[in-house]
């Protein structure tokens, strides 16, 4: 219990910090797009700052649960960001939720429910298996910069573009998790030591920044609903996958929770797709994507 209370709370903060950043973001100057340059401009907006400390504030709860719990447990609860996205949105845009709004939050939360009930995550040992690691971190990694690369060609619309990179961004933040489950290890087996000369933390500190770039790049160039639903299914699936492939995560495989498995991952995409395209989520660039497509790279 004290697992999902944690992880929930690091969605709360995750999901409320995500569209004060988006509602800077939007004023950032477009020449900054997929540029470190971007956040230098970003820093300067309170609004911004705010929404950052509150992202902060929901990775450092999310790796308490993490070092508490498995991967394969903490991911799915994360994936509910968008719920406590939803709700400051609709408060502020004044919009009721309707059928959509209702089915994708019935979707989401029993689609969490479903996996986590079915599969009943227990935790393991990290896989000595370096080279199937380095597989597994490589082919997450290597889709990510894909993506992004894809996202930066000129003739990608906007809204495939904002969906691109919030894939590449959730991607990014699984793998992040994953490392972060890893040091939390380090920590427990030789305390500070072990952790500072261990290569993971730095590598956290890497891929936070990339997915930053990547996550900010796509709210200054289009609408929340078009990047978040992405970013927030992508993250628990290179989760899961991390934690089943070499975090030693085990799931129940009987043709009946496999069958619950699947059906619940296919329900939390579902739920994610229908709510980050409910009317009360920010409108965010509006006007702006139209410049997006005529303006030059």
């Amino acid at each position: 219990m004290t697992v999902i209370l944690l992880a929930l709370g690091a969605a709360c903060c995750l999901g409320l910090g995500f569209v004060f950043q988006q509602a800077a973001a939007q004023h950032a100057p477009m020449k900054d797009f997929l540029s470190v340059r971007l956040l230098l401009d970003l820093v300067r907006m309170p609004l911004w700052v705010a929404g950052i400390g509150l992202m902060v504030a929901g990775m450092a709860l999310g790796a308490v649960a993490l070092g508490m719990g498995d991967i394969t447990l903490v991911e799915p609860l994360l994936a509910t960001n968008l719920l406590f996205a939803m709700a400051l949105s609709r408060r502020l845009t004044r919009q009721r939720l309707g059928r959509t709004g209702w089915a994708g939050l019935w979707l989401l939360a029993g689609g969490v429910t479903a996996f986590i009930v079915a599969g009943r995550p227990q935790g393991g040992r990290t896989s000595a298996d370096q080279t199937w690691q380095w597989l597994i971190m490589g082919m997450v990694l290597g889709t990510a910069l894909v993506l992004a690369a894809v996202a930066k060609r000129e003739r990608v619309h906007v809204s495939l573009e904002a969906a691109l990179l919030g894939v590449a961004a959730g991607l990014l933040y699984g793998l992040q998790d994953a490392l972060t489950r890893i040091s939390g290890e380090h920590f427990g087996r030789g305390g500070w030591g072990a952790l500072l000369t261990s290569w993971q933390p730095y590598a956290i500190v890497v891929l936070g920044v990339l997915a930053l770039v990547l996550v900010q790049s796509a709210f200054e160039s289009a609408p929340l609903r078009l990047s978040l639903p992405a970013l927030t299914a992508a993250q628990p699936l290179a989760g899961i996958a991390c934690g089943v492939g070499f975090l030693g995560d085990r799931l129940q495989v009987t043709a009946g929770a496999l069958a619950w498995e699947v059906a619940g991952i296919v329900a939390v995409v579902a739920g994610i797709v229908l709510i980050g395209s409910h009317p009360a989520m920010p409108p965010g660039a509006g006007r702006r994507e139209d410049v997006r497509e005529l303006e030059p790279r």
